[in-house]
This record gives C-alpha cells, structure tokens and sequence, in this order.
C-alpha cells in the first residue's frame, strides 16, 4: 500500500486532484484503490465492471471524477458508448491490468479531450502488487521500490516455450520488501523488452521499455503474437476504433469494432501493416502457422460479452 501511495504520487504530482473514480475489474488494484485515493487526501467513487457500460457513462457525467483509475479494456467500452467523453471532466487517467500499446493511449487521450501525457500507465500483480510505472520523462517504465528485476529467455522455463526475439525476455522479480507473500525470482511470464538499469533522479533504477505480451504453455502459438505491437499498427491508420483480436484454426482476425466506415484501402493498409511491420506475425505467415490476416470493421460492438471477462486485450481463441 504504501509503495502504491508513493507511485501515485509520482504520477499525480502536484495538480491539485481531489476526486476520483476507480472502474475497476477485481484483485489487488480493485481492493486497494480507494485505500490509496483516500490517503492522498481525495475522494473516490467506485464503479462496477459487471455493470453495463451504459451505466459507466451515466455515472462519470454524474460524478466527474479528476482522476479516473480503470483497466484499458474498460476504458475501450467507455469511450465506444459515449456520445461526449470529455464531458466526464476527466483530467488525468491511470490505467492498470492490461497491456496499453502508445498508439492507444493517444487514441484514448484524443477521445477523452486530454493531452497524451494525462495517461499514466502502471503494472502489477496479485502475487507482487505494483511493480512498476511509465515514466514519461525516460520514456520507459520504473521498477517500484523494493524490486529486483531480471529477464530470462523463454527456453529456460522448459521444452514447452520457444526463445524469444533478441530484445524480449520474461520479467523475474525478487521483493525486498513484502512480509506476507516471500517472492525469490518469481517468474510473471510477462515478456518485455529492453530491460536495463538507468539512472533517474540520481538514482539507479532497473527498468524496461514496455510489456509485449504474456506466454504460456496453453497459448499454442499466439504466445508469438504481441497485442501491444497489433495495436500500434492499427492506430496508426484508424483512430476511433476497438481492437479485439481472434485466432480461428489458423487464421489471424483483427476485429475493428466501431470502424465500420472505413473503406477496403484503409483495411488493406491495416493489414499490410500488420503482416510487414511485426516479424513475428510475417514469419508465421511464411511458415504456415498462419494462414493469413483477416481485418474486419465492425459497426457494434456487444458489450454483453465483455462483461463476462473484464481482460479483454488479449488472443481470443474459436
């Protein structure tokens, strides 16, 4: 908790926020987070994921929370349902839970009616709690304190994981400062990359350029299809959209909910991004792990469905 206090802090600074909104799914952020907003001196509000989005955005029009605490799948439902995001008067977003690609989170800024640098994104876990934030004065995310961080290649958790691209490993911590739960090189099978120590503040801080994905044993072969880098393409060309992505026998479906006017040149750039630009996805392609890249926009979106699963950036499986 109190490393927690110290994080948002940093991200808060000294701009004077007094109320907030925690949208959150369930877990260590969720539990902790009014906690947290109340001893910075701030009110808070909490709202229910398994509530319909409808009833979101009827509540932050009500409430206009400063400070908005929520997870990037949410906030995609969020800002899909609502006719005027920046009327919530929301000045400054913190995000937790999921990968949040940069590309993204310039989308989301624009739509909110804030400046980029108003999202902060933070990472954690249940075992660990917060485990680092995005500085953006360095442009990569900062250990928390009390963290020891090393990377290891895949291939050193067993015959199941293939090596990874040079740059990436999997993120082992070690906590210096935890009473309840002990964690010596406790393997998150997050992959980041660049992973290196800098000096920040005149301190030396381990750090990492960003989260790229989660590999797993039961993945098959999306443990080689990073979110983070899909959603970077597609924003390069499509700003108002919602990325869901879709792995059917073996073919890849990127899914562009509220972009149903986008014409087939605009799709063909999509794909031709996504297939070019991400080696990983181009290689699977050529060896025939995949058959190919299908981008369909989408007009709905059935909101329904993700209520029953609050982590929606990630390899759906049909």
């Amino acid at each position: 908790m109190r490393i927690k206090q110290g994080v948002f802090r940093d991200i808060l600074g000294d701009g004077g926020y007094r109320t907030a909104a925690s949208d959150m799914g369930t877990g260590h952020a969720e539990a902790t987070a009014s906690s947290v907003f109340r001893s910075l001196g701030m009110t808070v509000d909490t709202l229910s994921y398994r509530e319909p989005i409808e009833r979101h955005v009827e509540r932050l029009q009500h409430i206009r929370p400063e400070v908005l605490y929520t997870m990037p799948s949410i906030l995609d439902r969020i800002l899909l349902a609502a006719d005027d995001p920046p009327s919530f008067g929301i000045r400054q977003v913190i995000l937790v839970g999921e990968i949040a690609a940069p590309g993204w989170m310039r989308h989301a800024a624009g739509r909110l009616g804030i400046g980029p640098d108003a999202i902060a994104d933070t990472y954690g876990s249940i075992e660990i709690g917060t485990v680092a934030y995005y500085d953006r004065r360095h442009g990569r995310y900062l250990l928390a304190e009390g963290l020891e961080a090393e990377g290891i290649g895949a291939e050193a958790l067993g015959e199941a994981y293939e090596p990874l691209p040079a740059g990436e490993q999997v993120l082992v911590l070690t906590s210096a400062v935890r009473e309840a739960f002990p964690a010596l090189r406790y393997v998150t099978y997050d992959v980041v990359r660049d992973l290196r120590p800098i000096v920040a503040d005149g301190v030396r801080r381990q750090s990492f350029q960003s989260i790229v994905k989660r590999i797993g044993p039961d993945l098959k072969h999306g443990e080689k299809i990073s979110i983070y880098d899909i959603e970077n393409a597609v924003y390069r060309h499509i700003r108002d959209a919602v990325v869901r992505v879709n792995v059917a026998g073996n073919a890849l479906r990127v899914h562009l909910h509220g972009a149903s006017n986008a014409d087939q040149a605009l799709i063909g750039r999509v794909r031709a991004d996504l297939q070019d630009r991400i080696p990983e996805i181009g290689a699977m392609i050529r060896g025939g792990m995949l058959a190919g890249i299908e981008v369909v926009a989408e007009a709905g979106f059935d909101d329904e469905q993700s209520r029953g699963a609050v982590k929606n950036k990630k390899i759906f499986y049909t």
